[in-house]
């Protein structure tokens, strides 16, 4: 009965490090992969099997030379496999994911893989995750905060560092901001990710 519950343990610890460490993936794969020779897209070749046509064109120009191609859908599958159950147990949240990085690789898994999850990562494009946003970056518009903590906080400022609008909330519920025109900077802290009401853009 022991090696069986360490087996358990051992199984589900490796899971969990990548999505409670989307910064250090999301950093160093982009410059790693932008470096490193890609296999071509006519010599990816399971080690059994064949791809599909859709799985070959994710593939395409995402394989290191020496990798398993399997290796690099598998991460794909499991990312659209996240999106999926995110969305089943609450869509803002799923978005949120998105907006924060916590799925990192969503984008380029839901245009090769799960075509149906396009409309979050769309949403998704328009969200601000936690932190601060100033210049270009800084979309007028309602927002509502997804997954918020019950440590919640938010301020908007104009020119000159005037404020225009600040609040807190310690509910854990969701909450509807919006950001005017005059704004220069929006900061939120501990409210997780904000997504655009209505129609994006």
């Amino acid at each position: 009965a022991v090696p069986g519950p360490s087996a358990t343990t051992d199984a589900t610890e490796p899971a969990a490090p990548p999505t409670e460490e989307p910064a250090d993936p999301e950093a160093s794969a982009p410059a790693a992969t932008a470096e490193d020779p890609k296999t071509p897209a006519d010599e990816i070749t399971p080690a059994t099997g064949t791809f599909t046509k859709k799985q070959k064109e994710y593939l395409k120009d995402r394989v290191p030379k020496g990798m398993d191609p399997a290796a690099v859908l598998q991460t794909g599958e499991e990312t659209c496999a996240k999106l999926r159950y995110l969305v089943k147990a609450d869509r803002d949240t799923a978005v949120g994911a998105i907006v924060t990085g916590e799925i990192p690789d969503a984008k380029d898994a839901v245009a090769g893989l799960c075509t149906q999850h396009q409309d979050l990562v769309d949403e998704a494009a328009y969200g601000y995750p936690d932190g601060k946003h100033s210049g270009k970056k800084l979309r007028p518009g309602v927002y509502r905060s997804a997954s918020p903590t019950a440590d919640c906080s938010w301020q908007i400022e104009g020119a000159g560092g005037k404020e225009l609008a600040s609040g807190a909330s310690d509910t854990g519920k969701s909450r509807k901001i919006t950001i005017p025109d005059s704004a220069d900077t929006f900061t939120s802290t501990g409210c997780y990710a904000w997504l655009p009401e209505g129609a994006a853009g």
